[in-house]
């Protein structure tokens, strides 16, 4: 039985990468995957994902105003699954539309990504994964302390903790650090009693 699957976690837990040793994975046994993710993230360069650790994989960028599942329709049968990468992106309608296909027609659709933003709030194509999704796990990775990260610290160019702006702000290690929560709210503490 085909389901939606959300796997998050904080930056630098490489979900990326997981998700190209799944693509990897199905394609090894002969089955067509869909490769996608919201053109939000730019990191890569159009048409491409690439993780950290030097995977990467050509992929088909979908706008936020695309229909999924209209899109899914056209290519039917012509894939085995649905792999997206920052899934944080697609909107909530996009994240029904996967759930539709799984429904309909019984093709699995994985969905990696962060859970939260910079400021500990939930992304909204994330909190409607939470919502429909059939398996929801976490891919764990460390603050600097040793302690399971949770938070996706965002920095200035100055090297400060910012803790108000824009939801998206899209960059990598050069902006965003994962932490744990004590060590978050510590640093905010710190920072604010030295203005």
């Amino acid at each position: 039985m085909a389901k939606l699957y959300f796997k998050y976690g904080a930056m630098g837990s490489s979900k990326t990468a997981q998700a190209l040793t799944t693509k990897f994975n199905y394609e090894e046994r002969g089955m067509k995957v869909w490769l996608i993710k919201p053109t939000t993230d730019t990191r890569d360069g159009d048409g491409l994902l690439r993780s950290r650790i030097g995977l990467f994989s050509e992929c088909e960028m979908i706008d936020s105003d695309v229909d999924i599942y209209e899109l899914f329709g056209k290519r039917a049968g012509a894939c085995d699954v649905i792999i997206t990468d920052e899934c944080q992106f697609f909107t909530p309608l996009q994240i029904d539309e996967m759930r539709r296909i799984v429904d309909e027609f019984s093709v699995p659709v994985m969905c990696f990504g962060l859970r939260t933003d910079f400021k500990t709030k939930l992304f909204p194509g994330s909190a409607r994964l939470f919502e429909i999704a059939d398996s929801i796990s976490e891919i764990k990775t460390i603050c600097d302390c040793g302690s399971k990260a949770t938070v996706n610290a965002r920095f200035d160019s100055k090297g400060r903790l910012m803790t108000h702006g824009t939801q998206v702000v899209i960059g990598g290690n050069e902006r965003y650090l994962a932490m744990c929560h004590k060590c978050y709210s510590e640093r905010i503490r710190k920072e604010r009693a030295e203005e």
